[in-house]
């Protein structure tokens, strides 16, 4: 398989060059960006596979760079803070992040967090080759598009994900450790907020009339749950 090509964006050079030594030597391409405006114009003008964004960046802030990437790219990104707040974190993830790593960070983990991401983004064609329906919503996980009814849904990365495995658990309770073991490979902790926010976008995104097919079974999981569900099909 093709190397992954990274885009690393922290003001931090000497950061960017002993973290492109060591992703290299993991087998990644690996581009910078020092500042939010170039990264916002590198990042749209290249399909990089994943973003690494610093929030403390000169020019534009990684928040800002975040937003307006949003509007039209839906390419993976992990953020990296040294802000230890939580609605900082929470702030990252509301602006479309797919996971955040606080500085300092070992480079295992941030590599650790990177496969995680990009194996979520590229699960193979035999595992993805069904049409998945409940009630008045569609996915087609080979493309990544997900509808309601005629009318095509604009998710996120981690969304889709989530909408997917909720959809092909339909029925079933989902706790909230199988989701983020899923999701991020690793156990949710008690503080753990990054799974309460995709969930509450992806609700909001899925709401008719104020409900949702998204139901919380307090103190288990999640439940997808639409009044009339049909099964998935293959294609």
């Amino acid at each position: 398989m093709a190397e992954s090509e990274l885009l690393l964006i922290d003001d931090d050079v000497d950061l960017c060059t002993l973290m492109s030594e060591f992703l290299t030597h993991n087998g990644f391409s690996v581009e910078f960006a020092h500042d939010g405006r170039q990264a916002l114009l590198r990042a749209l003008e290249r399909n990089f596979d994943l973003l690494i964004l610093d929030v403390m960046l000169p020019v534009i802030d990684g928040f800002q760079v975040l937003q307006q990437l949003r509007r039209r790219s839906a390419v993976p990104v992990i953020m990296l803070t040294a802000r230890t707040a939580e609605r900082d974190r929470v702030a990252g993830l509301n602006a479309g992040a797919d996971d955040y790593l606080p500085k300092p960070f070992a480079p295992e983990e941030l590599l650790a967090r990177i496969r995680a991401v990009l194996r979520r983004c590229r699960a193979t064609v035999s595992q993805r080759t069904a049409e998945f329906h409940c009630g008045e919503f569609r996915i087609e996980p080979q493309t990544r598009k997900a509808w309601r009814g005629g009318d095509p849904l604009d998710l996120t990365t981690i969304e889709f994900d989530i909408f997917e495995y909720l959809m092909r658990a339909i029925g079933r309770i989902v706790s909230r450790d199988e989701l983020m073991t899923v999701l991020y490979q690793r156990p949710s902790t008690p503080y753990e907020r990054s799974l309460d926010v995709h969930i509450s976008h992806l609700r909001k995104k899925l709401s008719s009339n104020n409900a949702s097919i998204i139901r919380t079974v307090r103190g288990i999981g999640y439940l997808l749950a639409p009044e009339n569900v049909v099964a998935p099909s293959s294609k």
